[in-house]
């Protein structure tokens, strides 16, 4: 009866937003183009444009406004230049801006920076002209890079790190971006025509007025990697694709300290470990990936999350080897950024599950390799790693192979299988996958999994299926999860089992005339967040909530403000731990209320403010997420976060404690090449302490030196631990890439 209640509601409620959309097109057939100059020269890349070369290029035609007055000229003018030699595609870019460097924003120096908290020039490529994959190279104004991997605007490899240079200038009239891409770093078809066409798409962000143009325009609901509204690179003379190979050796020493962990664990020791990873793209389709002893000590910690919820939480990849190419093998449904979708998330795999304990500490990596085919029609590929012994865990072997083929325009079925093997047992994974445009605004995806676990005998399934329909006026969604009892996706990823979910939602868009001071407010945006759960095993209830915000601004400087409450009914048929409080079986009615905001993310003080408050359970909580950045000038920058949980007569102790977690973090960068990042966590619902800081320097492009030093202090409670158990960990390493 509530699911036929909730699609009554879905219904009734979306249905005049399906006329037709004013301000949302579809591709021009007659798509804008940038003609390319071939040159025989080398070019000096400083971001000066200063050579005789850049005066043979003709200009791109004028930039389209995406943001915030779709279709109308920007208020900055922006050109771009193209030239190409045997070993380089190069850009030049003007960002021109009345005001000049004084109107640059950008906070930090992190590559892949945050794109909303910069100015910045992004391109994105479809060699292949299949309008769906795009390879992504953007820089702000200082030269900090950013690069991706995008599928279809919605899987992206987010930390891909291509081989290529950026330079910049600042001046009085804007800031200028000279850019040298090798041929070899770029994926392209070997054609028997010498000339090629390109799709391409460029994008700028001018942050102090957060205007977003374009060369090809786009609606403002997608992003410039919609490849399908792109415009064409033409007269391009690309070398045929030759053997590349990319070898990154590594040599690696540590000393390790343990304080007060027992006769069992040596007091101190040193380490020395050599290895290394090779790529080899094979032709402009394939790529091969191998490693050998493994190693991750320059991946960035993981940020600590205190969960108050039902839901598992999850934490994303940071190591590089498992980064590449992550999106043909990740496929998944989740969550996304503006809250829609639901709260289920679930991905048959999640490489996370190797080299990585249960709370995240390493597990050593013997070696490995992956193999991955692209191409317009047909993608495949597959995962071989090998994870020593550690401790009680024995020797794992992994397997995870992968194929997708691509119908139609924008349609793509698929199949993944992972295979998880230790001694004794096995746990088999088998997938199936679709994801289907039925139009421009509206998709559908799918994935459905059967899990078999050998020593137990015990099989699982887990389905989820979300529809999506997306304009510049509203977004509506339903998606539909079943997670059996016995489902153990020991290679994926799921964030609630032996549950049924649905989970459908609507936001809505409004930028018309009675929008209120339009100069300050860009968009009037409410939203109902509808979930349901019942017990798969049992088929009784489990839990309901019904988030709505009436109150959502999107403001034009990119800030935010919004106000929602949710009424919620839970179903517990076991004891519910959150934060270590106990909360008894039973039934249980209440309704926490949200105000969410954040300031311009640009500025050189910016808030985000996450706060809750309001009945929990059979008490009161008020929870509260911090989160205020200090960035004087884009060479530093500090992030403080506070996470703070009161609660007040809940569980079955009629608790009322407090439980916060401080999380600091600085970047002290000279260049976007030499940088100092530190990262100090202090959570006082285990009183554990841990640091982390490291030096990195990038001495020639993607070959690193790194000094690391990590601390962990466990239990520091005062008169409970009179000598806690402290661990520090020294690590030095360089790597070196050569490309052939």
């Amino acid at each position: 009866m509530v699911k036929r209640l909730l699609f009554l509601i879905f219904i009734v409620a979306s249905s005049h937003l399906f006329a037709q959309d004013a301000d949302f097109f579809n591709p021009d057939t007659n798509r804008r183009k940038i003609e390319a100059v071939k040159i025989e020269t080398t070019l000096n890349i400083d971001g000066k444009l200063d050579e005789a070369e850049w005066t043979l290029a003709p200009i791109s035609p004028p930039f389209i406004q995406i943001e915030p007055y779709q279709g109308k000229a920007p208020v900055v003018e922006t050109v771009v230049k193209v030239l190409y030699n045997k070993k380089f595609l190069y850009f030049g870019i003007i960002s021109k801006d009345p005001l000049g460097k004084k109107a640059i924003r950008a906070t930090d120096f992190i590559r892949d920076f945050d794109f909303t908290k910069h100015d910045l020039v992004n391109l994105s490529f479809d060699a292949f002209n299949d309008k769906r994959n795009a390879m992504v190279f953007a820089t702000n104004a200082y030269g900090v890079q950013r690069d991706l991997l995008a599928f279809d605007d919605l899987y992206f490899d987010i930390d891909w790190n291509g081989l290529w240079e950026v330079r910049t200038t600042r001046t009085d009239t804007g800031w200028v971006a000279e850019i040298a891409i090798p041929w070899k770093t770029l994926r392209y078809p070997k054609r028997a025509d010498s000339i090629q066409t390109w799709g391409l798409n460029i994008y700028r962000n001018r942050r102090l007025t957060n205007e977003i143009s374009a060369f090809s325009p786009f609606p403002r609901v997608f992003s410039s990697t919609h490849m399908n509204y792109a415009g064409e690179l033409t007269n391009l003379q690309p070398p045929p694709p030759t053997t590349n190979i990319r070898v990154q050796p590594y040599i690696l020493t540590s000393y390790d300290h343990y304080s007060n962990f027992g006769a069992d664990v040596k007091p101190s020791s040193t380490h020395f470990k050599p290895g290394g990873d090779l790529k080899w793209a094979i032709n402009s389709n394939s790529i091969l990936d191998l490693t050998a002893h493994t190693d991750f000590a320059q991946a960035d910690a993981d940020l600590q999350v205190n969960n108050i919820t039902r839901f598992s939480v999850f934490f994303p990849e940071k190591r590089q080897f498992f980064l590449e190419n992550a999106s043909l093998f990740g496929v998944g449904v989740s969550q996304f950024t503006d809250g829609s979708g639901g709260a289920m998330r679930y991905q048959p795999f999640s490489s996370r599950n190797i080299g990585l304990d249960d709370k995240g500490n390493p597990i050593p990596i013997v070696g490995g390799g992956r193999f991955v085919y692209r191409s317009s029609d047909l993608n495949y590929g597959a995962i071989v790693m090998r994870q020593a012994s550690d401790n009680d865990l024995p020797g794992t072997n992994f397997f995870v192979g992968r194929v997708s083929e691509n119908f139609g325009s924008q349609n793509r079925i698929g199949a993944l299988v992972s295979v998880k093997n230790q001694p004794g047992a096995s746990n088999i994974e088998s997938t199936v996958d679709g994801f289907f445009r039925l139009g421009q605004s509206q998709s559908v995806n799918a994935i459905l999994t059967q899990s078999t676990t050998t020593n137990s005998g015990k099989k699982g399934f887990g389905g989820i299926m979300q529809y999506i329909n997306s304009t510049n006026q509203y977004k509506i969604w339903w998606t539909e999860s079943v997670i059996t009892k016995d489902f153990d996706p020991q290679l994926g990823f799921v964030s609630r089992k032996d549950v049924i979910g649905t989970t459908p939602g609507m936001n809505y868009y409004y930028r018309g005339q009675l929008l209120p001071f339009k100069s300050f407010i860009r968009a009037f945006e409410p939203g109902i967040l509808p979930e349901l759960y019942y017990t798969a095993s049992t088929g009784k209830f489990a839990e309901m909530s019904l988030a709505f915000y009436p109150i959502w601004f999107n403001l034009q400087s990119g800030a935010y403000l919004g106000y929602g409450f949710t009424p919620t009914k839970q179903h517990l048929t076991e004891v519910f731990n959150p934060l270590d409080i106990n909360i008894a079986p039973g039934d249980y009615n209440y309704t926490l209320h949200n105000i969410m905001l954040s300031t311009d993310p640009s500025k050189i003080l910016n808030l985000m403010l996450d706060w809750k408050t309001g009945s929990y359970f059979n008490g009161h909580l008020t929870s509260a997420d911090w989160k205020l950045q200090f960035a004087p000038i884009p060479y530093i920058s500090l992030m403080g976060e506070f996470n703070h949980n009161r609660f007040k007569g809940v569980g079955e102790q009629k608790v009322t404690e407090s439980v916060n977690l401080y999380i600091l973090q600085g970047r002290f960068a000279l260049n976007p090449r030499l940088q100092l990042t530190g990262i100090y966590q202090k959570n006082s619902l285990n009183n554990d302490d841990n640091y982390n800081i490291r030096l990195s320097w990038e001495f020639l492009p993607l070959s690193y030196v790194y000094l690391i030093y990590n601390r962990g202090v466990a239990g520091v409670a005062d008169n409970l631990v009179l000598h806690p158990q402290t661990e520090d960990h020294v690590i030095a390493k360089i790597s070196y890439l050569q490309q052939f």
